[in-house]
């Protein structure tokens, strides 16, 4: 489980497909590797991935940590696209006495969006993402949806998708900001509103006059 608050951009070191799993190895700041076991849970992208090797050598203040992406992830998420030198938002689960500045995320990819437009201005930068219609129920005006790992309010709906506001923070610590026309981004949405929505909908449906 995760919050969707990006803790710091790791960087892509190697990304070999071998037999349909993508060996996926990241350099990240020692401190985000402190007390981090094999088996441990991380939001590679928002993606929930499973660390298989740590590597953390003494008097470096840079580790590397490694996973094994299989090719169901590879299919639903933006992973498969990662390169030497990319940058991907990074979350460790969450503890008991962790802050919940976001909101309750699984790190199971939904779907993917793509970056259809994007406008800047001083101090605000809008993008307006693509949304399949199969999920544009769980998408609400002003609710959750985990984009790349960061937990974000919804700007406005459109025919398309939806707009997102970010501001300069937002920008500078995740990958969001790196986004042209055309990026693809990891979509999780709200857990919450989707069993809602899903409760009711098949309510209705059993309950048919």
């Amino acid at each position: 489980m995760f919050t969707g608050i990006v803790q710091c951009q790791a960087h892509v070191v190697a990304a070999k497909l071998e037999d349909a799993v993508l060996r996926l190895v990241l350099s990240v700041n020692k401190n985000y590797l402190q007390h981090l076991d094999l088996g441990a849970s991380i939001a590679i992208n928002g993606c929930c991935l499973t660390v298989v090797k740590v590597e953390s050598p003494a008097g470096d203040v840079v580790g590397q940590v490694h996973f094994d992406v299989i090719d169901e992830t590879l299919a639903l998420t933006n992973l498969g696209q990662l390169r030497p030198g990319h940058a991907v938002n990074f979350e460790r689960s969450v503890t008991f006495g962790t802050e919940l500045g976001g909101h309750i995320v699984s790190g199971h990819i939904h779907t993917t969006s793509e970056v259809l437009e994007r406008i800047d201005s001083e101090d605000n930068c809008r993008l307006h993402l693509s949304l399949d219609e199969k999920w544009r129920d769980y998408v609400l005006y002003k609710g959750f949806v985990c984009v790349n790992g960061a937990s974000l309010t919804v700007g406005e709906l459109s025919e398309q998708g939806f707009w997102l506001h970010l501001i300069p923070e937002t920008l500078s610590i995740t990958n969001i900001g790196e986004a042209v026309t055309g990026s693809v981004f990891n979509i999780e949405v709200d857990q919450q509103t989707y069993t809602i929505v899903n409760t009711v909908q098949r309510y209705l449906q059993q309950h048919k006059p």
